[in-house]
């Protein structure tokens, strides 16, 4: 099973896919903020990112930049898990180097074949 850090700064939205993921077998770990959620990527190296984009600070667009181009965190794979609806928002999000865009509320089938898909 896959160790999947989540960064959301919503404790409803990291309770939801806590309880998804977990009831999957995952493992989870949650940061509030992109600061945070830098910091622990590089420290935990999780199988698999999930990315809300609106957030205090750096947001979510920012922290999967500095991810995605960081050595020490490019392989792991980033799913931006957002609001944010718009076509140009998936474009750019996945120019930031996210492997996937969902918005919220996120399908639970859709989101498990993601994880299956980019985490093994």
């Amino acid at each position: 099973m896959a160790h999947i850090l989540i960064v959301d700064d919503s404790p409803t939205e990291v309770h939801v896919l806590t309880s998804m993921l977990e009831g999957a077998g995952h493992t989870v770990y949650s940061a509030n903020n992109g600061e945070a959620g830098i910091e622990m990527a590089k420290e935990l190296k999780p199988s698999l990112i999930l990315m809300d984009v609106v957030m205090p600070g750096m947001n979510g667009f920012q922290a999967t930049r500095q991810l995605t181009r960081a050595e020490e965190t490019a392989n792991i794979p980033v799913i931006i898990v957002t609001t944010k609806d718009q076509e140009t928002d998936r474009v750019w999000g996945l120019r930031q180097g996210a492997k996937d865009y969902l918005t919220k509320p996120v399908d639970e089938a859709q989101l498990m074949g993601k994880i299956s898909e980019f985490a093994g």
